[in-house]
């Protein structure tokens, strides 16, 4: 399977769907809780093109994915 425009729209409606599940679990940090299931869970491929769609303006993202996002992004670059 190639690579397709709407490849990250595919990934954002992934990350925000693990996003509204940890939302149900009570006191956990969604942001964090997502940023870490993508670290274990997700192929450096599909981490690295989620990353790279948020620094270049990407949409779609839930808010609190976006900042898992974000975190990935800072830690990546530490």
């Amino acid at each position: 399977m190639g690579h397709s425009s709407n490849a990250p729209n595919k990934l954002v409606a992934m990350a925000n769907q693990i996003g509204t599940f940890f939302a149900t679990q009570p006191k956990i940090n969604v942001p964090e809780a997502v940023a870490d299931h993508l670290r274990k869970f997700w192929d450096p491929r599909m981490r690295n093109q989620i990353t790279s769609y948020l620094k270049s303006g990407g949409t779609g993202f839930d808010p609190p994915i976006r900042e898992a996002v974000q975190l990935l992004v800072t830690q990546d670059n530490q």
